[in-house]
């Protein structure tokens, strides 16, 4: 029998690379269905919802259950909503991400000087102007949080920067450090998936391409962890890691000795 009862799964990357599906992807899930597992994708894009994951999926024949979908801005939104739910929050991210809040019924507003929360998130049209408007909000508000850690973001025509880049530069300009990222690897991302899955950490098991972030969360939450060498990181990237992960896969299809061996 597996040590595992539930397995996180991060999409791109993992599953997918940009339009297209990484070999060995469906092999993976189906072993996850064959050892009667619960799944969860969880993907630290902060530009779209749990709806989207479905869509971008089906065309590979991949049913997803949007319930078992959370990305870094249905967290962000979910945390939000929980803590600030009367505040007023200040933006720098893009208008997918202002879409996923506004359904979460928070008030995001565009005036930095009524900003009690400032977001921080990837914005690919952040100009000066911008900057110069959520260095107000900041020192206006009375909370500072960031979607996602990753400064770098694979797409088709390489890498690119990401909301980690922003973030950076929005506590350059405060002269602050964020009170905490919503999104992986934080406990707040780590107790949104184990909440949905109901599973306990320990019996549950993180698949994702990047050490700092997919893996990191795992460790940091007593989970088991896979790094998937399908995406932004392979094996050399684990040369300088403390404690490296449980499994190193160079596919989804592996995930079918691991669920079938336990640890």
């Amino acid at each position: 029998m597996t040590s595992y009862d539930a397995v996180i799964l991060d999409v791109d990357g993992t599953i997918v690379r940009g339009e297209r599906l990484i070999p060995g992807a469906v092999e993976g899930l189906t072993a996850i269905g064959d050892a009667d597992c619960d799944r969860l994708l969880f993907s630290n894009n902060p530009t779209r919802g749990a709806a989207h994951y479905g869509e971008r999926l089906s065309v590979h024949d991949i049913a997803v259950d949007p319930h078992y979908v959370l990305t870094s801005a249905t967290v962000s939104a979910e945390y939000l909503s929980r803590t600030h739910p009367d505040d007023a929050v200040f933006l720098v991210g893009e208008r997918r991400l202002r879409n996923v809040l506004e359904g979460a019924s928070l008030t995001v507003t565009d005036d930095p000087e009524a900003a009690d929360v400032v977001l921080g998130s990837i914005d690919r049209d952040l100009s000066y102007d911008d900057l110069q408007r959520a260095l107000v909000a900041l020192e206006a508000a009375d909370a500072f949080y960031g979607t996602d850690p990753d400064v770098t973001i694979p797409t088709e025509g390489g890498m690119s920067p990401g909301s980690g880049a922003i973030i950076a530069s929005l506590e350059a300009i405060a002269g602050q450090s964020v009170d905490a990222i919503l999104g992986k690897p934080s406990s707040i991302a780590a107790d949104a998936a184990l909440e949905r899955l109901g599973s306990e950490p320990e019996r549950t098991l993180i698949v994702g391409d990047r050490l700092n972030t997919d893996v990191e969360l795992g460790r940091r939450a007593g989970m088991g962890t896979a790094l998937v060498t399908t995406g932004v990181m392979g094996r050399d990237d684990l040369a300088d890691v403390e404690e490296e992960p449980t499994y190193v896969l160079d596919s989804l299809a592996e995930l079918e000795g691991v669920l079938a061996g336990g640890r």
